[in-house]
């Protein structure tokens, strides 16, 4: 289940990442071109950057859910055979995940919410 939804918070993570933070650093660094030519190719993105509010909506809940998830199982007993290690390395790398999920969130978050308030 917590892999699942590491998965799954990375997913939308990165999803708010290409609909709001990519597209404005594009146009931001002037290859509002270049970000033409990106969304002819890949249409997609619109359809993402139109339901931003609802992306970010799952995408939190998910963080949240996936930070109570390592909050809780944190000291768990990991099995004292060759299964052990494998076991707390899978933990920390978990934790290396959802902090990465987390910090990409809020960087789509500022540059779809906030940044543009500030502009």
């Amino acid at each position: 289940m917590k892999a699942v939804l590491n998965f799954f918070t990375l997913f939308t993570s990165l999803s708010t990442l290409l609909c709001c933070a990519l597209p404005a650093l594009i146009v931001g660094l002037g290859m509002g071109a270049a970000m033409a030519g990106f969304l002819a190719q890949y249409p997609e993105l619109i359809w993402i950057s139109e339901h931003k509010t609802w992306l970010f909506a799952i995408g939190g809940v998910l963080l949240v859910l996936g930070g109570v998830l390592q909050y809780t199982q944190r000291n768990a007993p990991c099995p004292i055979n060759e299964k052990g290690e494998a076991c707390a390395d899978t933990r920390k790398n978990s934790l290396i995940i959802y902090y990465i999920s987390v910090f990409i969130y809020l960087v789509g978050f500022s540059f779809a919410y906030i940044l543009p308030h500030l502009i």
